[in-house]
């Protein structure tokens, strides 16, 4: 089975609720299910674009905004999510971004142009990157990415949280 990076947009409302479910429930499950619309699984596309920037842009700004939008900030506020119900175990808990967070994110996410990366593409598959990739990755990259700003400007509107994992 392949990990990925897995979003959710979550409303305080909604956590809170999952939390006293989890204190209720005999096994601690917090009956977590965020709505279809409101996940996004990034498959392994954020991870291999960090790879690209470290290599190619090491000192790059973006790398820490990737960074954030995929690692969350704190997983203590959301401990109940800790259970394998919510995700499998093989990477550390999930981790929360607050609204106030999202916002940031999502507006540092809205500055950032790729493009100027994906034009080091060729240089940076001669050194060995995307070796396990068939064919050219840059739209894969570019499809990934403008999913991660528009799911990050969608929260930030509607001022929801984000609890990110891998699974």
């Amino acid at each position: 089975m392949a990990l990925t990076q897995q979003l959710a947009r979550v409303s305080l409302q909604y956590l809170d609720r999952c939390c006293g479910v989890a204190a209720s429930a005999s096994d601690g499950d917090p009956d977590w299910d965020p709505p279809d619309e409101d996940t996004l699984d990034l498959d392994w596309a954020i991870w291999q674009l960090l790879g690209f920037y470290r290599r190619m842009q090491p000192d790059a700004w973006q790398i820490a905004v990737l960074e954030r939008s995929i690692r969350g900030d704190d997983s203590d506020p959301i401990a109940f999510l800790d259970h394998p119900g919510v995700y499998d175990g093989f990477d550390g808990p999930p981790a929360l971004l607050t609204p106030a967070a999202v916002t940031e994110v999502a507006h540092a996410l809205a500055a950032m142009d790729i493009g100027h990366l994906l034009e080091r593409l060729p240089a940076y598959r001669e050194v060995g990157g995307f070796s396990a990739f068939s064919g050219d990755p840059r739209a894969y990259l570019t499809e990934h990415f403008a999913l991660l700003q528009s799911f990050y400007e969608f929260a930030g509107q509607r001022g929801m949280a984000v609890v990110v994992w891998v699974d």
